[in-house]
């Protein structure tokens, strides 16, 4: 998936993938997953998308500093 935010490209494919977490079960409209992504610049993104009773009901980016980004990892350890 590919977003401009403030006029920077954040794309999947491209950036590198830091970690991935799923909550749920595979298929349930529930379920949703998160994944961290670090750029070639060293800015960091979150991918989101979910099932349609998730809290992400589409797939989406949304940008992240260092410091959240940070904070995010050490939740999801």
């Amino acid at each position: 998936m590919q977003k401009i935010i403030c006029k920077k490209v954040y794309d999947t494919e491209r950036a590198t993938l830091v970690k991935k977490v799923c909550f749920g079960a595979f298929g349930s409209p529930e379920g949703y997953e998160e994944t961290l992504y670090q750029t070639e610049s060293g800015s960091f993104f979150l991918y989101t998308n979910g099932g349609a009773q998730s809290k992400y009901t589409k797939e989406d980016i949304s940008r992240m500093g260092a410091e959240k980004a940070k904070a995010w990892l050490s939740a999801h350890e």
